[in-house]
């Protein structure tokens, strides 16, 4: 391409480029907007208008960038979550809209549980970028809200999330529930690696090959974090509490069976996801 290129001409390129390389067309736009740092909108007024030189080599690198495997999140460096944006690198995964729902059904659950915003003890175990801390924490003000990571880059990011949003976090670098330990809390929430590693063949290189393998896989065909949640949440929880976490959509009768052995007297529910998958597991200790 010639170096003085219109917006319109460069999207264009893009939209040909990453359809030939197997990639998502849209994702150029999103770039563009990054550029820019416009919406869609912006980008729109734009498109007749000459790029810089400077911003057409960005713009190229970024694009070739996505079209050889580097999600567009990692590109930009950000990611929309609940309405915020938060930061995301390569220290953490890049959040689905699908922990959404997590949220959504813990509020609902708290509020029926607890009542409306009273003060609560909240831990967020495996918290990564921090999404699921931080935005409980932001949608339920009253909250003391924990997050723990075994990864000290992961509550770096998560960190700097919390300092950009202005959530108060208490953050606690360790293995899962050992930063918690000997305390009592009202309310946990877990999104923990939960890929069985011989399911890596079935996964897309984009995810093997850029987000953090220490967020994703785990052993005993994906279930141990559940398992050792299971066996060492009885000791840190009040009554009532609520517990939920992330599952793997083949997961939630084995999740559900784990987190029973623990509290025969709790009310477990496995909950599907919008696209009707099988993607929580709540555990309602109300005795």
């Amino acid at each position: 391409m010639k170096k003085h290129n219109t917006v319109f001409e460069a999207l264009h390129w893009a939209s040909s480029f990453l359809t030939e390389h197997g990639r998502d067309a849209n994702a150029g736009r999103i770039l563009m907007q990054h550029l820019y740092g416009t919406d869609y909108t912006g980008i729109t007024m734009r498109i007749h208008e000459e790029m810089p030189e400077q911003k057409w080599n960005e713009f190229r690198e970024m694009v070739e960038q996505h079209a050889k495997g580097k999600p567009v999140q990692y590109i930009t460096g950000t990611e929309e979550f609940y309405g915020r944006t938060f930061h995301v690198d390569e220290s953490v995964l890049i959040p689905r809209p699908e922990t959404e729902e997590l949220i959504v059904g813990a509020i609902a659950r708290m509020k029926k549980l607890f009542g409306e915003n009273v003060e609560l003890k909240l831990a967020d175990i495996g918290t990564g970028s921090g999404i699921i801390a931080i935005t409980m924490k932001l949608e339920w003000p009253h909250a003391k809200v924990t997050a723990t990571d075994i990864s000290e880059a992961a509550l770096e990011t998560a960190k700097r999330n919390a300092a950009h949003l202005q959530a108060d976090i208490d953050f606690r670098l360790g293995d899962l529930t050992e930063p918690i330990a000997g305390e009592k809390w009202d309310v946990i929430l877990s999104n923990p690696p939960y890929i069985a590693y011989h399911e890596r063949e079935e996964m897309s290189d984009v995810v093997l090959e850029h987000e953090p393998h220490l967020a994703l896989f785990a052993e005993e065909d994906g279930l141990q974090c559940y398992r050792r949640l299971a066996e060492s949440l009885p000791n840190l929880l009040n009554q009532p509490a609520l517990i939920g976490v992330e599952i793997g959509y083949q997961q939630g009768e084995a999740v559900a069976k784990l987190f029973q052995a623990s509290f025969p007297q709790a009310e477990i529910e496995i909950v599907k996801d919008i696209n009707g998958k099988n993607r929580f597991v709540f555990c309602i200790i109300d005795v």
